[in-house]
């Protein structure tokens, strides 16, 4: 590969790695998982550099959304083990109860499976609509209403101090 393509692409990294790597948080549910999801998404985009240079971001996201999904299936975990207590907190000040539901919020996620929690984060962190989602899993439209529909449904069983806040939608 030339300089020219390396240096479009460490450019477009340096540009749009931190919004990637929010993604792969939300996808991983961690720090690490989410650094090693972008690392492989990114590697994986280098090798396909001169022909998606134009349009790099949506095929790392793309990327991101089916490594993630396709790891799950393929490796075996630990299961979490789900409380209905949590323990006491120190010092969670006047937003405790903010960061309690947050924390809530964040194991109920990670209790979902992979595909729902990926419809969850491109339809509500990445703000995109049903077709869109469907387009980049590539699955049928009612597949993605269906999906967030039953997360959305599983997040109301986990968490039910979350019923206020989340909304169901068609479409």
């Amino acid at each position: 590969m030339s300089g020219g393509i390396d240096g479009e692409f460490t450019a477009f990294v340096n540009e749009r790695g931190d919004v990637l790597l929010r993604v792969a948080y939300a996808l991983a549910g961690n720090q690490h998982g989410a650094e090693d999801l972008l690392q492989n998404a990114l590697a994986k985009a280098y090798a396909r550099w001169p022909r998606i240079r134009g349009d790099a971001e949506p095929y790392v996201r793309r990327i991101l959304y089916h490594d993630q999904v396709s790891g799950w299936r393929h490796r075996s975990r630990r299961p979490e083990v789900p409380v209905a207590v949590l323990p006491e907190r120190a010092g969670a000040g006047d937003h405790g109860h903010d960061v309690d539901l947050r924390l809530l919020l964040r194991n109920a996620l990670l209790a979902l499976p992979p595909r729902q929690r990926a419809v969850l984060t491109l339809r509500y962190l990445e703000d995109l609509s049903v077709e869109q989602t469907a387009e980049l899993l590539g699955c049928r439209i009612g597949t993605v209403a269906s999906q967030s529909s039953k997360a959305l449904a599983r997040l109301r069983q986990l968490v039910p101090a979350l019923d206020g806040h989340l909304t169901e939608e068609v479409r």
